[in-house]
């Protein structure tokens, strides 16, 4: 691939919108104040204080007193911020495999930042779980009167508490903070964050009757630097930061210098259903949205270096995203078209995954990949880069499947192919060893440790 190319694929990796590192914090704003003409310079400060005095008002209303006088039982309400329950992402999943769970001991509601869908991506959402979007953008179903015209004013205004350097601010809005402290207003419970934006929004607003609970779901250091100085800021204010592995814990452990208490609980793999996967199939099959932080763009170049070699096997992408047309055309160059389908997402995922032997994840980083655990428990053959973070928790090198090193090297990851498609007899070891890996990440394991920290967490409270 041309190095420009890969340059714009390395561009898609910076989680700041594009000019957002230029200028979110007050000292560079001033300092990019003084080379602008006096005029503008007094309106953009003027505009600023005009922010901050809005921020201030919603904090202030956020931290009303509980209703309840601010007691939290073990078993009080769940409330978790989401960007969106009816869309698709290892988030997203994790999200609602654990509201399903603790809904069968509280209440429990996921507040979403917006709608766009009439149907949850992953089907009905869990029994007792009730979903509140702040922003309903389905045609229709805007409010009417003076809301919606409070709804269409507001939603023009960028967003005065969602921090800027995070993905989800485009999608935030002064409308959606309103909407957001209004639901958290005098409210009492557990709240948790599920990203960077919603967790220092926690911290910041610190509603007096919630335990405030901050997930991450990546590892650290794929965030913006001006993330991470927000976060030693605001996420002192929370209770406890849960991340997914013990190299995550020990990141945020140093970048807070021990300021705030921090868990180990990783996601939980769901039952997908269905028959296994068959190790004889020569069918190998990659998933997830086609952005360069899935790293397809290796995929498909390893799979050129091994697929004139293995001609009856077939390479499946499923997967939806931007980067699609420039995958085509590298699938085409290689002269790979007739191995090689580059497919829609897969609506029954446990099903298309039985039609496969091998999985293959050649992301440049992850959170802590449920795609690779749904594999495993499926009874796949798995072959994945060691990347930042989660594969190595998941897979013993050529036990239970097939570990490349080093990362981001399409060479290291056609070997690791070569030597699964090769061989039938690695291919049905690492196969019938993937499952009880998965076992370990399921809601029967995992569930049981929410619940415990719940817990402990409502006992620190009541004895402040």
């Amino acid at each position: 691939m041309p190095q420009e190319e890969l340059e714009e694929l390395e561009e898609d990796l910076e989680p700041a919108p594009p000019g957002d590192d230029a200028g979110d914090e007050e000292d560079d704003e001033e300092a990019a104040d003084r080379r602008r003409p006096p005029l503008k310079r007094m309106i953009r400060r003027a505009k600023r204080r005009g922010r901050r005095r809005v921020r201030d008002a919603l904090v202030r209303h956020a931290q009303a007193p509980p209703r309840d006088g601010g007691a939290v039982p073990p078993d009080g309400k769940v409330t978790i911020l989401l960007v969106s329950a009816w869309g698709m992402g290892g988030t997203i999943r994790a999200a609602l495999n654990m509201a399903g769970y603790l809904a069968q001991t509280h209440e429990v509601e996921i507040i979403s930042w917006y709608r766009r869908r009439e149907e949850p991506f992953f089907g009905a959402f869990p029994p007792g779980v009730k979903v509140t979007p702040l922003d309903d953008q389905r045609p229709g179903h805007a409010p009417r009167g003076l809301q919606g015209l409070l709804r269409k004013v507001l939603r023009k205004r960028g967003s005065v508490l969602a921090h800027p350097s995070d993905r989800l601010y485009s999608e935030c809005s002064l409308w959606t903070d309103l909407q957001l402290v209004r639901k958290l207003r005098g409210g009492s419970g557990f709240l948790y964050g599920t990203r960077p934006a919603l967790n220092l929004m926690l911290g910041e607003l610190k509603p007096p009757g919630y335990v405030l609970i901050g997930l991450e779901q990546m590892h650290l250091h794929h965030h913006a630097k001006k993330l991470r100085k927000a976060m030693k800021r605001w996420y002192p204010n929370l209770d406890t930061l849960v991340a997914l592995t013990e190299q995550d814990v020990a990141s945020y452990d140093e970048l807070l210098s021990g300021g705030v208490r921090l868990d180990r609980i990783p996601n939980t793999v769901r039952e997908l259903g269905g028959r296994p996967a068959d190790p004889d199939r020569k069918v190998v099959l990659a998933a997830g949205r086609l952005r360069a932080q899935k790293g397809f763009d290796y995929l498909v170049e390893a799979w050129g270096k091994v697929a004139h070699d293995f001609p009856d096997w077939h390479l499946r992408i499923c997967g939806s995203g931007r980067l699609r047309d420039r995958l085509l055309a590298m699938i085409d160059e290689a002269g790979i078209a007739s191995q090689v389908t580059l497919e829609g997402p897969a609506e029954d995922m446990g099903g298309t995954m039985a039609e496969a032997s091998i999985f293959a994840m050649s992301s440049r980083f992850e959170g802590f990949p449920l795609i690779l655990l749904e594999a495993m428990s499926k009874g796949m053959a798995v072959v994945s880069f060691d990347c930042p973070t989660g594969p190595a928790d998941m897979i013993d090198d050529r036990v239970n499947g097939i570990l490349v090193r080093p990362n981001r090297d399409p060479d290291a990851f056609a070997e690791g192919l070569r030597a699964m498609m090769a061989d039938a007899d690695l291919r049905r070891r690492c196969a019938a060893a993937a499952p009880a890996t998965a076992h370990a990440y399921t809601m029967d394991v995992i569930g049981p440790q929410w619940e415990a920290l719940l817990g402990e967490l409502a006992a620190a409270r009541s004895s402040r």
